[in-house]
């Protein structure tokens, strides 16, 4: 069994437990105020959540019927579980977590999409980087190499094998390590890796700091692959619908109106990162479309059935609401 496998097993037993003496959905957990219902959602401090903040800012959430609570925390190790007893209403999490979430048992579903990739490599919010001195012209030459992720047996690894894969090389062949995406460009700087797996703004650091893109693995591995998605409890989207389906339309809307608007998605990020404004026309953007890509994710499935990270393919009907 994989350590993500194993680990968000310990993860259901955990939640299960705390979903017992916890009431979950903003129904039970909260009386609306002001005619408007709670509801907490849980994200990283990254580029790609700027479209719910925007949303927020332009009131679609509060037109819905929604008082919308963003948690800026870590990532799906502590979200899932948090969003499984109802300690959060709503979470962002990448696709292969949640994927690896279902197969585990955890009642989880998907409400909106979070972001997708461009479909364009030399475009696209994430790739896969080597030092400028590296002699490593494209994935197929990254044999034995140390490659840097930020999460073991995820879309990280998955995608970057992919790309090897694709490119003529041997997937099996990889040392992947675990780092903070923060710490990769200074990582690949002083030797410690020989390429990283970076997205934005650590990918815009990189690229200015000398790396050299050597493949766009989200891109190789499906031009329309919903990279991230919002996400809520199967209890929840039972017994509170009505707030579910509201979170949804507004979440669809934020997305399209931060695709058709993106000089102020850009100027969002000063009320939630640290990002240098100075780094800002620089950044690469994924896009935003509302639509999940269900072939995509299918593929996503299989390459981690193949490495080994799950056993079957997930019912994508029960994963996606």
């Amino acid at each position: 069994m994989t350590a993500n496998k194993t680990a968000l097993g310990v993860l259901a037993a955990g939640a299960a437990l705390t979903l017992a003496a916890t009431a979950c959905g903003s129904g039970d957990t909260a009386e609306a105020e002001g005619g408007l219902t709670p509801v907490t959602v849980g994200v990283l401090p990254i580029t790609a959540v700027a479209p719910i903040y925007l949303g927020v800012e332009q009131g679609f959430f509060e037109e819905r019927g929604l008082d919308v609570t963003i948690e800026t925390g870590g990532g799906g190790a502590t979200t899932v579980p948090r969003v499984v007893s109802g300690e959060l209403d709503f979470a962002f999490g990448n696709v292969a977590s949640l994927i690896i979430a279902r197969e585990q048992g955890l009642p989880l579903t998907v409400v909106a999409n979070g972001m997708t990739t461009t479909g364009d490599a030399d475009t696209d919010y994430s790739a896969l980087v080597v030092p400028a001195d590296s002699d490593v012209t494209g994935p197929a030459d990254l044999a034995g190499a140390t490659v840097a992720i930020d999460n073991l047996n995820n879309i990280g690894d998955t995608s970057v094998r992919n790309s090897v894969r694709v490119a003529g090389g041997d997937p099996t062949d990889l040392d992947f390590i675990e780092l903070a995406f923060p710490d990769m460009p200074g990582a690949l700087d002083n030797g410690q890796v020989d390429a990283a797996w970076v997205v934005e703004p650590f990918l815009t650091v990189a690229l200015e700091q000398g790396a050299t893109e050597i493949a766009g693995n989200f891109v190789d591995l499906h031009p329309d692959l919903s990279i991230a998605t919002y996400f809520t409890s199967e209890e929840l989207a039972a017994e509170d619908p009505e707030t579910v389906d509201a979170f949804t339309e507004a979440m669809n809307e934020s997305l399209a109106y931060a695709e058709a608007n993106r000089e102020e998605t850009v100027q969002t990020l000063t009320t939630y990162t640290e990002i240098d404004p100075a780094l800002f026309d620089q950044l690469r953007w994924p896009r935003f479309p509302a639509e999940i890509d269900r072939d995509a994710l299918s593929t996503l499935a299989e390459l981690m059935v193949t490495d080994g990270i799950i056993d079957s393919a997930p019912d994508l009907d029960a994963l996606i609401r």
